[in-house]
Parts: C-alpha cells; sequence; structure tokens
C-alpha cells in the first residue's frame, strides 16, 4: 500500500493565512497538519508516501529529509484544479490511499484495512454546499450531487484499490486532453463514470476529523488562533485599529488584486489591501 497526499492548492478561502503559507503546514494544537498526518500513516505501516506540491512548494521540501517522503512538483497547480496533481502521479497509483494535507484527523483512520475502493462521508443535519452521495444498501455510492441537505458528503479521504486505481489511470488518461477535465477534481472523473468505478461510502462522524475552511473555524477548534493567529498581516491590522487580534473575525477572500481580503471588527466592515497594506472601511448597507 501507499499514499499520495495532495497538497499543491492555494487554499484562497483561508485567507489571510493561506497567501503567507500553504493551509497543509497549519500549526493546529501543536503539530503541523500535514506532519501529523505523515506520521499516522507510518503507524499505520505505509512507508511509501508521495507529497504533490505546487503553492509555496519550497517550504515543504523540509519533509524529504526529516519524513522520507517523496515530492513531485505539479507546475499547473494555478491554473488546474486536483485532477492535474493526480495526473503527475498516475504510475503510483495500487492500493492507494489518496489524501489531502489539510485535514486533521482526530484517530489514526489509516489503520482500518479495506479490500473496497471508498470514499470517507460524514452527515450534514442541514443545508450543505458539499458534494452529497446517494448510497445503496452496501454502501455503493450510486449518485453525487453537489449540494443538499440531510445527507452524507464526500469528506476526507479516499482508497483506491489496484483494479479502481488500474479502470481510473485508464479513463484519465484518454480524458486529460479536455481543459475541462484539467480544469476539474479527480471526482468529476469519478462521477462522470461512476457505474464503471466503483466506490463505497466509509462513514465518519463529524468528531473522527476536520476540515477548515477559514480561521474563524480553526478558532473553533484551536482556541489558540484567538489571540496568536501566526499571521504577520492580522498582527499588523489589529495594531493599527488598535485591538486585539480576537476582534477581527469573518475573514472572506476578495477578488480584487492579490492578497485583498475583509474582515470585520465591531460591527465594521473593512477590506485590506495585500499589495499596500491599507485598511480600508466598506459600507455594504
Amino acid at each position: 500500500m501507499n499514499a499520495i497526499i495532495l497538497a499543491a492548492g492555494t487554499s484562497s478561502r483561508f485567507v489571510p493565512l493561506s497567501s503567507e503559507f500553504p493551509k497543509g503546514l497549519l500549526d493546529v494544537r501543536g503539530e503541523i497538519l500535514i506532519e501529523r498526518q505523515i506520521r499516522q500513516l507510518k503507524e499505520a505501516g505505509i512507508e511509501d508516501i508521495t507529497v504533490v506540491l505546487g503553492y509555496k512548494a519550497d517550504q515543504f521540501d523540509y519533509l524529504a529529509k526529516e519524513f522520507g517522503v517523496s515530492l513531485v512538483y505539479n507546475e499547473d497547480y494555478a491554473r488546474y484544479n486536483n485532477s492535474s496533481s493526480i495526473f503527475r502521479v498516475l504510475d503510483r497509483l495500487r492500493d492507494t490511499f489518496i489524501c489531502c494535507s489539510d485535514h486533521y484527523y482526530v484517530n489514526n483512520v489509516f489503520l482500518d484495512r479495506d479490500d473496497d475502493s471508498f470514499y470517507a462521508v460524514q452527515y450534514s443535519d442541514g443545508p450543505t454546499d458539499e458534494w452529497c452521495v446517494k448510497i445503496d444498501d452496501s454502501d455503493r455510492i450510486l449518485q453525487v450531487e453537489v449540494g443538499g441537505g440531510h445527507a452524507w458528503y464526500l469528506s476526507g479521504h479516499a482508497f483506491f484499490n489496484q483494479e479502481y486505481s488500474d479502470k481510473f489511470k485508464d479513463i484519465l488518461l484518454k480524458e486529460y486532453s479536455h481543459e475541462d477535465v484539467r480544469r476539474g477534481y479527480w471526482e468529476d472523473v469519478f462521477v462522470r463514470h461512476i457505474d464503471d468505478l466503483k466506490m463505497k461510502a466509509k462513514r465518519y462522524s463529524r468528531d473522527d476529523f476536520y476540515e477548515f475552511d477559514s480561521l474563524d473555524e480553526l478558532r473553533l477548534f484551536d482556541s489558540s488562533y484567538l489571540d496568536n493567529t501566526r499571521s504577520p498581516i492580522l498582527q499588523y491590522i489589529a495594531s493599527r485599529l488598535g485591538c486585539r487580534e480576537s476582534q477581527l473575525h469573518s475573514f472572506l477572500r476578495a477578488d480584487i488584486g492579490r492578497g485583498d481580503f475583509y474582515f470585520d471588527f465591531e460591527d465594521e466592515h473593512y477590506l485590506y489591501k495585500g499589495n499596500t497594506a491599507e485598511i480600508l472601511k466598506r459600507d455594504i448597507s
């Protein structure tokens, strides 16, 4: 068995920290996310680990020496999606865990072995924008739709067995010349060929693992980020506004200029300009 950890993306929703370092290098409860995941994989006896890099790739270089993992660079990370990362490592797909570098697994999920290919799922008690699944009595995924509610949704890691890997490789090699495939997710390939790429849903509780889509979400899990965001940008903003870092919240990427983002402070709305370090008050009434 082996594992592939996808770590090429910019995680632009996780502003402003993601503009300073890759999300997989977040320190969560005293451990770096990707380091914790690598240790868990190794504890499960998986030594063959490949990390696919792109955004700020040099910050991950130490992993090769300290953890003995292989590093593969995806030069297309900025213009294409994770299908381009999987394409770089097609030759490494066999009995393979597919992971994302920014997940925090409370317990070691990799200790549980399965012969069938699966995708981890968690349950949403209400509306969600996630990829919701329809499952039959044997837990096979029959259908996937983006958005829904009171449903199981794709979340966390996946496992390809050898048969699945062989089929997936053949399909992606044939389709990768299409621009929409390169711009999509590897999961899009799975959904289009769901009858041939048979995959089960493996159920987990909401407390088994976490993905943090924003600094506000991370703060709910790791309170040390309330007044120590590890972000020079937020430290600068707090000093300019004369407040504590914990009083800054509701961070949102602004598609205006590089490094721009919105945030709130004391019921006021602001825009931070990355190129000029300006802090501008906004009127959104």
